[in-house]
């Protein structure tokens, strides 16, 4: 094992996107990459923004770790030659995992001479697409905490309303049959509970790019309202993160499948735990007894946790564990 000094010399090679902008229209991997990474005292790092082509030798003897920004082209350099000249392990953060039958991630592995994979994902979905000889680490990222510093009072947001916002499933029967033979990994697929809480009365819907609260301002839009839906069926996302941070209360799908009880949430309290069965119950529990003040308090406590422990500070960490493990 190569030995690291106590600052972590670490190389973000990249291609300039616009998803590395504050102006797109979710900022979790912007503040990811370009601010949570400068934050960490352990790390000392140095950007390397690329159009077209870099050679890797221009690093040897002078970086502990190479980080790139994702296992397929998006804001990857066409080209980074020499990498297995350096003897420099490699890390990127993996996309949608279920994009590795539309990208051929085995040969962005390959070309790019990666060492380990990180992401929000949990390892069970991980490895359910990758090789199980590939490394990889849970990194939480996503949730800046200066965007939700400012909290708005309980008292004064909407209570008689849950908010649901994000991409939904098509409902529709011939959508349906049409996916389930040629897109079965469609929205429907990862967003079934989320969808179907569409159709009631008291969920309002804001789908994504429908509205102004978008990139930094989706805190804003969460601290309208005291309660919110969080609701993957396949991975946990960011939203696991961002809705109780904004001080809502959450209600969290917790399936065998997407992971989420490993976030540390405790159901009645800090959040609320829901699926298929028993949303809609759970659901009018709250909206009948509103008033309550228990909602608020299991609420601030899952502010509470995701502050403290789901941040993209702790996120820093969790790589930085990974850069030890593989060097």
């Amino acid at each position: 094992m190569k030995k690291i000094d106590t600052k972590i010399k670490l190389a973000f090679i990249y291609s300039p996107c616009k998803t590395l902008t504050p102006n797109y229209f979710f900022t979790t991997s912007y503040h990811f990459f370009m601010h949570a990474l400068k934050r960490n005292p352990l790390l000392s790092v140095t950007y390397f923004p690329v159009n077209g082509t870099f050679d890797a030798l221009d690093l040897k003897d002078k970086f502990d770790a190479i980080l790139l920004f994702e296992n397929r082209c998006h804001c990857v350099p066409e080209e980074i030659k020499n990498l297995k000249k350096v003897n420099i392990p490699v890390i990127t953060r993996v996309g949608d995992l279920h994009n590795i039958k539309k990208y051929d991630a085995g040969e962005f592995h390959e070309r790019f001479n990666i060492t380990a994979y990180f992401g929000y994902q949990h390892e069970k979905n991980f490895y359910q697409y990758y090789p199980k000889n590939y490394d990889y680490g849970v990194v939480l990222y996503g949730l800046e905490p200066s965007l939700y510093y400012e909290e708005k009072s309980f008292s004064e947001r909407i209570s008689d309303k849950i908010l649901n916002t994000g991409a939904v499933g098509n409902t529709k029967f011939l959508s349906k049959i049409f996916n389930k033979i040629n897109n079965p990994e469609n929205a429907l697929h990862h967003y079934k509970l989320r969808t179907l809480c569409n159709k009631l009365p008291y969920v309002d819907y804001t789908p994504t790019l429908q509205h102004e609260f978008i990139g930094d301002k989706y805190p804003l839009l969460l601290q309208k309202y005291c309660a919110s839906i969080a609701a993957t069926t396949v991975n946990y996302t960011a939203k696991y993160f961002e809705i109780p941070a904004a001080g809502c209360l959450t209600f969290m799908e917790v399936n065998d499948q997407n992971g989420a009880d490993k976030l540390g949430f405790i159901d009645n309290e800090n959040s609320i735990f829901i699926n298929e069965k028993n949303y809609q119950k759970r659901f009018r529990d709250y909206l009948e007894t509103k008033d309550d003040p228990k909602w608020e308090s299991i609420a601030k406590s899952g502010r509470e946790h995701a502050l403290k422990n789901l941040t993209n500070d702790n996120a820093i960490n969790s790589l930085i564990e990974l850069i030890q493990k593989i060097s």
